[in-house]
C-alpha cells in the first residue's frame, strides 16, 4: 500500500486531484438507497400482515374447528373478504425482494402494478365500507347505530389500520419507481 508522503508527486498537484476518479454514478446511489428503503417497507408490511392475521385468526380456527376460549371471549366480529384479499398483497412483496436482490426490471413492474391491485384494492375497499362508522362517530361523538368492539367504534379501529397500510403501500410504490427509473438509467447508458 502507497501512504502519502511516499513516493514522488508528480509537479502542479498536490496529490488531491484523485476525487473525480472516485465517484458512483448516481443511478447507483439511488438505486442502493432505495433498496433498503424498500425492504424496510416490506418489513413493515409484513408486521401489518401479522396484525391482520391475528384478527382473523378467530375465523381461520372456526373454520378449521378448533376452539379456544381465550380468542373466542375476545368477540372478534366476523371478517369481510376485503381482509382475506388484503393478506395476498404480502405474497407481492416476493415480488419485490427478488427484484432488488437481482435488479429485475419486469419483476418490479409486477410488483407495483400487484401491490395496487391487492394492497390498495381492498383497503379502499374497507375505507369505504367503513366510512358511514366512521363518520357518525366522528361527527356527532355518539356510538349509538355503530358497531363497536370492546367498546371502541370498530370502523375508526379499521381506519388506523388503513391509514397504516396506505402509507406503506405509496411508500412501497414510491421507492420502486425510484428503483426502476434508476435501473432504466443503468440501461439506457449500456445501450449508447
Amino acid at each position: 500500500m502507497a501512504s502519502k508522503g511516499s513516493g514522488p508527486i508528480p509537479s502542479g498537484t498536490d496529490g488531491n486531484d484523485h476525487v473525480f476518479r472516485q465517484r458512483i454514478a448516481e443511478q447507483y446511489l439511488i438505486s442502493a438507497q432505495n433498496k433498503s428503503r424498500l425492504k424496510f417497507c416490506i418489513f413493515y408490511h409484513f408486521l401489518l400482515f401479522c396484525i391482520m392475521m391475528a384478527k382473523l385468526s378467530a375465523d381461520i380456527l372456526d373454520r378449521f374447528d378448533i376452539f379456544v376460549l381465550e380468542i373466542e371471549e375476545l368477540e372478534i366480529p366476523k371478517p369481510l373478504l376485503w381482509e382475506y384479499l388484503w393478506c395476498l398483497s404480502v405474497f407481492v412483496s416476493f415480488f419485490a425482494l427478488s427484484a432488488v436482490k437481482k435488479n429485475r426490471i419486469q419483476s418490479i413492474r409486477r410488483y407495483m402494478y400487484l401491490i395496487t391491485i391487492f394492497g390498495f384494492g381492498p383497503i379502499i375497499y374497507g375505507a369505504v365500507y367503513y366510512f358511514r362508522d366512521v363518520w357518525t362517530y366522528v361527527s356527532s361523538g355518539s356510538t349509538e347505530n355503530i358497531m363497536l368492539w370492546q367498546g371502541q367504534p370498530y370502523g375508526l379501529l379499521w381506519y388506523a389500520f388503513i391509514a397504516l397500510a396506505v402509507q406503506i403501500h405509496l411508500f412501497s410504490l414510491y421507492f420502486s419507481n425510484n428503483l426502476l427509473e434508476a435501473w432504466l438509467a443503468r440501461g439506457m447508458k449500456k445501450s449508447r
